[in-house]
Protein backbone atom coordinates (compact mmCIF):
# COMPACT_ATOMS: atom_id res chain seq x y z
CA UNK A 1 0.00 0.00 0.00
CA UNK A 2 2.82 2.47 0.90
CA UNK A 3 4.60 1.81 -2.31
CA UNK A 4 1.54 1.86 -3.97
CA UNK A 5 0.16 5.12 -2.71
CA UNK A 6 4.11 6.84 -3.59
CA UNK A 7 3.51 5.61 -7.38
CA UNK A 8 0.27 8.17 -7.50
CA UNK A 9 1.75 11.38 -8.73
CA UNK A 10 3.64 9.06 -11.55
CA UNK A 11 -0.27 7.67 -12.19
CA UNK A 12 -1.62 11.07 -12.45
CA UNK A 13 1.20 12.54 -14.81
CA UNK A 14 1.17 9.55 -16.70
CA UNK A 15 -2.88 10.10 -17.40
CA UNK A 16 -2.27 14.05 -18.18
CA UNK A 17 0.49 13.90 -20.52
CA UNK A 18 -1.14 11.19 -22.65
CA UNK A 19 -4.72 13.33 -22.32
CA UNK A 20 -4.77 13.13 -26.27
CA UNK A 21 -6.14 9.49 -26.25
CA UNK A 22 -8.53 10.86 -23.73
CA UNK A 23 -10.04 13.80 -25.53
CA UNK A 24 -10.04 11.79 -28.76
CA UNK A 25 -12.82 9.60 -26.88
CA UNK A 26 -14.88 12.70 -25.88
CA UNK A 27 -14.73 14.11 -29.82
CA UNK A 28 -16.07 10.68 -30.78
CA UNK A 29 -19.16 10.84 -27.64
CA UNK A 30 -22.26 12.49 -29.38
CA UNK A 31 -23.61 13.84 -26.08
CA UNK A 32 -25.69 17.14 -27.37
CA UNK A 33 -28.95 14.62 -27.03
CA UNK A 34 -28.07 13.02 -23.58
CA UNK A 35 -31.06 13.39 -21.29
CA UNK A 36 -29.23 12.23 -18.24
CA UNK A 37 -25.51 10.51 -17.23
CA UNK A 38 -25.40 7.42 -15.05
CA UNK A 39 -22.46 6.59 -13.10
CA UNK A 40 -22.08 2.68 -12.45
CA UNK A 41 -19.39 1.38 -9.86
CA UNK A 42 -18.51 -0.43 -6.24
CA UNK A 43 -16.49 1.06 -3.47
CA UNK A 44 -13.52 3.16 -4.39
CA UNK A 45 -14.51 3.38 -7.68
CA UNK A 46 -18.39 4.40 -6.64
CA UNK A 47 -16.21 7.23 -4.89
CA UNK A 48 -14.54 8.00 -7.88
CA UNK A 49 -17.96 8.35 -9.61
CA UNK A 50 -19.73 10.77 -7.08
CA UNK A 51 -16.73 12.77 -7.34
CA UNK A 52 -17.53 12.56 -11.17
CA UNK A 53 -21.31 13.27 -10.90
CA UNK A 54 -20.20 17.24 -9.58
CA UNK A 55 -17.55 17.48 -12.12
CA UNK A 56 -20.64 16.49 -14.89
CA UNK A 57 -23.39 18.52 -12.99
CA UNK A 58 -20.97 21.58 -12.93
CA UNK A 59 -19.28 21.70 -16.24
CA UNK A 60 -22.19 19.88 -18.58
CA UNK A 61 -24.77 20.41 -16.76
CA UNK A 62 -26.39 16.59 -17.22
CA UNK A 63 -28.18 15.53 -14.20
CA UNK A 64 -26.33 12.33 -12.91
CA UNK A 65 -27.87 9.43 -11.67
CA UNK A 66 -26.16 6.21 -9.65
CA UNK A 67 -26.50 3.16 -11.48
CA UNK A 68 -28.00 0.02 -9.52
CA UNK A 69 -26.45 -3.21 -10.86
CA UNK A 70 -28.98 -5.07 -9.12
CA UNK A 71 -31.91 -3.58 -11.28
CA UNK A 72 -30.60 -5.64 -13.93
CA UNK A 73 -29.11 -8.45 -12.20
CA UNK A 74 -31.32 -8.89 -9.34
CA UNK A 75 -34.66 -7.64 -10.63
CA UNK A 76 -33.63 -8.43 -14.52
CA UNK A 77 -35.50 -5.11 -15.50
CA UNK A 78 -33.28 -3.19 -18.28
CA UNK A 79 -33.12 0.51 -17.91
CA UNK A 80 -34.50 2.63 -20.78
CA UNK A 81 -31.30 4.84 -21.30
CA UNK A 82 -31.57 6.00 -25.16
CA UNK A 83 -28.63 8.53 -25.86
CA UNK A 84 -27.44 8.52 -21.82
CA UNK A 85 -23.98 9.10 -21.14
CA UNK A 86 -23.17 6.25 -19.42
CA UNK A 87 -19.92 5.73 -17.24
CA UNK A 88 -18.72 2.75 -15.63
CA UNK A 89 -15.26 2.91 -13.32
CA UNK A 90 -13.82 -0.55 -12.53
CA UNK A 91 -10.28 -1.16 -11.31
CA UNK A 92 -10.21 -5.12 -12.39
CA UNK A 93 -13.10 -4.79 -14.95
CA UNK A 94 -14.11 -8.60 -13.57
CA UNK A 95 -17.27 -8.13 -11.29
CA UNK A 96 -20.05 -9.59 -13.23
CA UNK A 97 -22.49 -7.22 -12.05
CA UNK A 98 -21.04 -4.15 -13.73
CA UNK A 99 -20.25 -6.07 -16.81
CA UNK A 100 -24.05 -6.62 -17.54
CA UNK A 101 -25.55 -3.24 -16.31
CA UNK A 102 -22.53 -2.09 -19.08
CA UNK A 103 -23.84 -4.37 -21.42
CA UNK A 104 -27.73 -3.54 -20.03
CA UNK A 105 -27.11 0.28 -21.21
CA UNK A 106 -24.63 -0.20 -24.16
CA UNK A 107 -28.15 -2.59 -25.67
CA UNK A 108 -30.61 -0.07 -24.74
CA UNK A 109 -28.58 2.99 -26.99
CA UNK A 110 -26.36 4.59 -24.15
CA UNK A 111 -23.13 6.28 -24.86
CA UNK A 112 -20.91 3.83 -22.77
CA UNK A 113 -17.52 4.49 -21.45
CA UNK A 114 -15.46 2.34 -19.23
CA UNK A 115 -13.00 3.86 -17.13
CA UNK A 116 -10.56 0.77 -16.32
CA UNK A 117 -7.26 -0.40 -14.73
CA UNK A 118 -6.97 -3.51 -16.18
CA UNK A 119 -6.56 -4.09 -20.17
CA UNK A 120 -8.05 -6.21 -21.56
CA UNK A 121 -10.95 -7.06 -19.51
CA UNK A 122 -15.00 -7.80 -19.48
CA UNK A 123 -16.06 -4.88 -18.43
CA UNK A 124 -13.81 -3.43 -21.06
CA UNK A 125 -15.18 -4.92 -23.95
CA UNK A 126 -18.62 -4.35 -22.66
CA UNK A 127 -18.51 -0.91 -23.37
CA UNK A 128 -18.32 0.89 -26.80
CA UNK A 129 -15.37 3.56 -25.85
CA UNK A 130 -12.61 2.75 -23.07
CA UNK A 131 -10.57 5.23 -20.65
CA UNK A 132 -7.76 3.07 -19.28
CA UNK A 133 -6.08 4.33 -15.94
CA UNK A 134 -3.00 2.82 -16.84
CA UNK A 135 -1.91 2.58 -12.84
CA UNK A 136 -0.18 -0.76 -13.59
CA UNK A 137 -0.66 -3.65 -11.47
CA UNK A 138 -2.35 -3.11 -7.95
CA UNK A 139 -1.76 -5.56 -5.55
CA UNK A 140 -2.90 -4.19 -2.06
CA UNK A 141 -6.33 -5.04 -1.32
CA UNK A 142 -7.21 -1.03 -0.43
CA UNK A 143 -6.87 0.48 -3.63
CA UNK A 144 -5.04 3.83 -3.46
CA UNK A 145 -3.37 5.07 -7.02
CA UNK A 146 -6.39 3.45 -9.22
CA UNK A 147 -8.69 5.38 -7.41
CA UNK A 148 -7.03 8.55 -7.62
CA UNK A 149 -5.91 7.63 -11.46
CA UNK A 150 -9.61 6.95 -12.06
CA UNK A 151 -10.34 11.05 -10.57
CA UNK A 152 -8.03 11.88 -13.18
CA UNK A 153 -8.70 10.30 -15.86
CA UNK A 154 -12.71 11.15 -15.42
CA UNK A 155 -11.83 14.78 -14.66
CA UNK A 156 -9.61 14.32 -18.08
CA UNK A 157 -12.48 13.16 -19.90
CA UNK A 158 -14.68 15.92 -18.60
CA UNK A 159 -12.72 18.58 -18.82
CA UNK A 160 -12.70 17.58 -22.79
CA UNK A 161 -16.36 17.28 -23.01
CA UNK A 162 -16.94 20.63 -21.61
CA UNK A 163 -13.75 22.50 -23.22
CA UNK A 164 -12.90 23.57 -19.69
CA UNK A 165 -9.63 25.40 -20.32
CA UNK A 166 -9.90 26.27 -16.37
CA UNK A 167 -9.79 22.54 -15.08
CA UNK A 168 -7.04 21.24 -18.00
CA UNK A 169 -4.68 24.10 -16.29
CA UNK A 170 -5.19 22.42 -13.13
CA UNK A 171 -4.45 19.15 -13.94
CA UNK A 172 -1.58 20.61 -15.95
CA UNK A 173 -0.62 21.52 -12.25
CA UNK A 174 -1.76 18.24 -10.34
CA UNK A 175 1.24 15.96 -10.38
CA UNK A 176 3.65 18.43 -9.13
CA UNK A 177 0.85 19.00 -6.29
CA UNK A 178 0.45 15.02 -5.68
CA UNK A 179 4.07 14.75 -5.64
CA UNK A 180 3.93 17.63 -3.06
CA UNK A 181 0.96 15.57 -1.08
CA UNK A 182 3.27 12.84 -0.29
CA UNK A 183 5.55 14.53 2.14
CA UNK A 184 2.54 16.13 4.25
CA UNK A 185 2.19 14.44 7.41
CA UNK A 186 -1.24 14.02 9.10
CA UNK A 187 -0.25 11.10 11.54
CA UNK A 188 -1.54 13.58 14.31
CA UNK A 189 -5.13 12.10 13.20
CA UNK A 190 -3.77 8.71 14.79
CA UNK A 191 -3.81 10.08 17.97
CA UNK A 192 -7.32 10.33 18.08
CA UNK A 193 -8.50 7.38 16.49
CA UNK A 194 -6.36 4.94 18.54
CA UNK A 195 -9.37 5.70 21.51
CA UNK A 196 -12.37 6.28 18.87
CA UNK A 197 -15.83 4.39 19.13
CA UNK A 198 -15.73 5.87 15.14
CA UNK A 199 -14.63 8.34 12.45
CA UNK A 200 -16.75 10.75 10.54
CA UNK A 201 -15.58 12.12 7.62
CA UNK A 202 -16.90 15.42 5.73
CA UNK A 203 -16.68 17.89 2.85
CA UNK A 204 -18.77 18.63 0.58
CA UNK A 205 -19.58 18.98 -3.40
CA UNK A 206 -16.61 18.00 -5.10
CA UNK A 207 -14.75 16.25 -1.80
CA UNK A 208 -17.59 14.30 -0.93
CA UNK A 209 -16.17 11.65 -2.79
CA UNK A 210 -12.84 11.85 -1.55
CA UNK A 211 -14.84 12.10 2.13
CA UNK A 212 -16.32 8.72 1.26
CA UNK A 213 -13.30 7.01 0.19
CA UNK A 214 -11.11 7.91 3.44
CA UNK A 215 -13.99 6.59 5.35
CA UNK A 216 -14.11 3.26 3.44
CA UNK A 217 -10.28 3.31 3.92
CA UNK A 218 -10.47 3.82 7.52
CA UNK A 219 -12.58 1.35 8.27
CA UNK A 220 -11.01 -1.58 5.92
CA UNK A 221 -7.63 -0.76 7.26
CA UNK A 222 -7.86 0.09 10.51
CA UNK A 223 -11.16 -1.88 11.64
CA UNK A 224 -12.41 1.02 12.29
CA UNK A 225 -16.51 2.16 12.26
CA UNK A 226 -16.12 5.11 10.08
CA UNK A 227 -19.01 7.38 8.29
CA UNK A 228 -18.15 9.40 4.84
CA UNK A 229 -20.69 12.87 4.83
CA UNK A 230 -21.39 15.97 3.25
CA UNK A 231 -20.56 18.58 5.63
CA UNK A 232 -23.95 19.69 5.03
CA UNK A 233 -25.38 16.39 6.93
CA UNK A 234 -23.91 17.42 9.97
CA UNK A 235 -25.76 19.93 10.27
CA UNK A 236 -28.74 17.01 10.34
CA UNK A 237 -29.16 13.45 11.99
CA UNK A 238 -25.80 12.73 12.38
CA UNK A 239 -25.11 15.31 14.58
CA UNK A 240 -26.49 13.76 17.59
CA UNK A 241 -23.89 10.95 17.17
CA UNK A 242 -20.91 13.57 17.41
CA UNK A 243 -19.29 13.25 21.16
CA UNK A 244 -15.72 13.07 22.01
CA UNK A 245 -14.72 9.94 21.22
CA UNK A 246 -15.96 10.55 17.41
CA UNK A 247 -13.41 12.41 15.69
CA UNK A 248 -14.05 14.43 12.59
CA UNK A 249 -11.75 14.74 9.69
CA UNK A 250 -13.25 17.36 7.03
CA UNK A 251 -11.78 18.94 3.73
CA UNK A 252 -12.66 22.04 2.72
CA UNK A 253 -12.33 23.52 -0.93
CA UNK A 254 -11.99 26.95 -1.47
CA UNK A 255 -15.43 27.08 -3.91
CA UNK A 256 -19.13 27.77 -2.83
CA UNK A 257 -19.42 25.15 -0.60
CA UNK A 258 -16.23 26.77 1.40
CA UNK A 259 -18.89 28.49 3.63
CA UNK A 260 -21.03 25.64 5.03
CA UNK A 261 -17.83 23.26 5.94
CA UNK A 262 -16.20 26.72 7.83
CA UNK A 263 -19.83 27.00 9.80
CA UNK A 264 -19.74 23.77 10.68
CA UNK A 265 -16.15 23.60 11.63
CA UNK A 266 -16.69 26.30 14.44
CA UNK A 267 -19.98 24.56 15.95
CA UNK A 268 -17.48 21.10 16.19
CA UNK A 269 -14.60 23.61 17.98
CA UNK A 270 -17.73 24.97 20.04
CA UNK A 271 -18.77 21.46 20.77
CA UNK A 272 -15.33 20.54 21.88
CA UNK A 273 -15.15 17.57 18.87
CA UNK A 274 -11.68 16.88 17.88
CA UNK A 275 -11.86 18.16 14.86
CA UNK A 276 -9.12 18.17 12.23
CA UNK A 277 -8.91 19.95 9.01
CA UNK A 278 -7.40 20.24 5.52
CA UNK A 279 -7.82 23.21 3.54
CA UNK A 280 -8.28 27.08 4.04
CA UNK A 281 -7.28 29.55 6.40
CA UNK A 282 -8.00 27.77 9.29
CA UNK A 283 -6.13 24.46 8.12
CA UNK A 284 -5.02 22.41 11.31
CA UNK A 285 -3.48 19.77 9.03
CA UNK A 286 -0.40 20.50 6.86
CA UNK A 287 -1.24 22.00 3.65
CA UNK A 288 0.66 23.93 0.83
CA UNK A 289 -2.59 26.04 0.09
CA UNK A 290 -5.74 26.01 -2.28
CA UNK A 291 -5.47 25.20 -5.81
CA UNK A 292 -8.75 24.20 -7.86
CA UNK A 293 -10.99 22.52 -6.04
CA UNK A 294 -11.84 19.94 -8.15
CA UNK A 295 -7.93 19.07 -8.04
CA UNK A 296 -7.81 19.46 -4.27
CA UNK A 297 -10.28 16.82 -3.63
CA UNK A 298 -7.88 14.34 -5.39
CA UNK A 299 -4.87 15.81 -3.81
CA UNK A 300 -5.92 15.44 -0.31
CA UNK A 301 -6.62 11.86 -0.55
CA UNK A 302 -2.56 11.04 -0.89
CA UNK A 303 -1.71 12.51 2.98
CA UNK A 304 -4.72 10.81 4.58
CA UNK A 305 -3.96 7.29 2.48
CA UNK A 306 -0.66 7.88 3.74
CA UNK A 307 -1.60 8.25 7.31
CA UNK A 308 -4.04 5.15 7.47
CA UNK A 309 -1.28 3.11 6.00
CA UNK A 310 1.34 4.22 8.69
CA UNK A 311 -1.33 3.96 11.58
CA UNK A 312 -2.13 0.31 10.69
CA UNK A 313 1.47 -0.30 10.54
CA UNK A 314 1.60 1.38 14.33
CA UNK A 315 -1.48 -0.83 15.35
CA UNK A 316 0.02 -4.07 14.00
CA UNK A 317 -2.02 -4.71 11.11
CA UNK A 318 -1.42 -5.74 7.76
CA UNK A 319 -2.63 -2.94 5.42
CA UNK A 320 -1.86 -4.84 2.18
CA UNK A 321 -3.97 -7.67 3.50
CA UNK A 322 -7.49 -6.60 5.61
CA UNK A 323 -8.97 -9.69 7.08
CA UNK A 324 -11.97 -11.40 4.99
CA UNK A 325 -10.92 -8.83 1.96
CA UNK A 326 -10.13 -9.98 -1.43
CA UNK A 327 -8.35 -7.67 -3.93
CA UNK A 328 -11.23 -8.42 -6.34
CA UNK A 329 -14.57 -8.64 -5.32
CA UNK A 330 -16.77 -9.84 -7.64
CA UNK A 331 -20.72 -9.16 -6.90
CA UNK A 332 -23.99 -9.97 -9.22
Amino acid sequence: MAHEICESADVVSRIVRDRHAIAEVARCLDIGAAPVAVLCGRGSSGHAGVFLRYLIETRLRLPVSASAPSVITAFRKPLALRNALFIVISQSGRSPDLIAATQSARASGAHTVAIVNVLPSPVADAAEFVVPIEAGPEHSVAATKTVVGSMVAGAELIAALADDTALRSALDRLPERVYRGLTLDWTRVSDDLAGASAVFVASRGLGLGSAREIALKLAETLRLPALGFSAAELQHGPRAALSSKTPVIMMRLMDETAATVDAVATELRERKIALHLCGGPRSTLPWFGDDDPATDAITMLVPAYRMIERTAQEWGFDPDRPLQLSKVTETF
